[in-house]
């Protein structure tokens, strides 16, 4: 790629990776973590009036919502509530490559590579190694939610595979609209009316700013270049790209919150994302139509691990 698409193309991953941090910024004592992703998204979803509709049914467009947003994010700022180091969050949310690969053979009956059922075992290895070489600073719990978030996310990949609309801000935009009020319905049973009317009527400073960023900065702006980018090159071209994300995410940790990962945290993200590296950057090198296409491609069916998170 030119030198400026390449640019390009690190601004996203680092507005994807720093994310994380401000998420976990967002959710201070008074902010209930679902009750915060229905107002993210009810942000997002304002771009519908400027965003054309997908050309699909619109159930199809809400179980692409209900998994990559609504389970995804309700499952990761769950996770960053009950005490997951946000770094750490980045990393094993990326297991999501490996789980695709995994949930595509098993729903959509397409048999992997060699090198993405490698790219399978050394993800699984890590996320492995991580879990039982975790500090004492992330419980298990909030570790088992994240990973239930990568699962929820690999699972919209599979649908979203299946519903083949031809551009993923569309998609990202639209889906949006389903999340806001089951998760605002799902916040006033978990948490109780009165702390959610506490949140409302009291936002701070820390989670407006939050929740911009996360809805223009991470989806509008990152999907826009992101989308742009698959449409004019090849996804093998862009797709490593993503690798920087959790490298990212763990440095900002480091920068802003003082988050160090100890070896075994360490050793076991370095094997995860090699296992997210071979099943991704083994994809065969493809053009996408010129039409912000990160989904419809013109050759061959396109490949669900080149997707990167709102």
């Amino acid at each position: 790629m030119p030198l400026k698409d390449s640019l390009l193309a690190t601004l996203v991953a680092v507005i994807w990776g720093v994310n994380f941090v401000v998420i976990d910024a967002g959710l201070d004592d008074d902010m209930p973590a679902l009750l915060f992703v229905a107002l993210r998204f009810t942000m997002v979803a304002l771009a519908v009036v400027v965003i054309a509709r997908p050309q699909v049914p619109f159930a199809q467009v809400a179980l692409v919502g209900a998994f990559m947003s609504v389970g995804q994010f309700g499952l990761l700022y769950s996770a960053l509530a009950m005490g997951m180091p946000p770094g750490l969050a980045s990393l094993v949310l990326q297991a999501q490559v490996v789980l695709t690969v995994v949930f595509a053979a098993v729903r959509l009956s397409e048999l992997p590579t060699a090198g993405q059922l490698a790219g399978v075992v050394l993800g699984a290895v890590g996320l492995g190694v991580v879990a039982l070489g975790r500090s004492a600073a992330t419980p298990l719990l909030a570790l088992l939610v994240t990973v239930a978030a990568a699962a929820s996310w690999a699972c919209g990949n599979v649908v979203a595979r299946r519903v083949g609309t031809a551009s993923g801000l569309s998609l990202t935009v639209w889906s949006a609209t389903v999340v806001p009020l089951p998760l605002l319905a799902l916040s006033l049973v978990v948490d109780g009316p009165d702390a959610v009317g506490h949140a409302l009527t009291s936002l701070s400073l820390a989670a407006v700013l939050s929740t911009v960023y996360t809805a223009v900065l991470a989806s509008w702006v990152g999907y826009g270049i992101w989308n742009s980018l698959l449409a004019r090159h090849r996804t093998s071209a862009v797709v490593p790209f993503t690798l920087l994300v959790p490298l990212v995410g763990m440095t900002a940790a480091w920068l802003v919150l003082g988050e160090t990962p100890n070896v075994a945290e360490a050793v076991g993200g370095a094997v995860l994302l090699l296992g997210v590296a071979t099943a991704a950057l083994g994809l065969p090198g493809r053009r996408g139509k010129g039409d912000g296409s990160s989904y419809i491609e013109t050759v061959e069916e396109p490949d669900e691990t080149a997707r990167m998170p709102g």
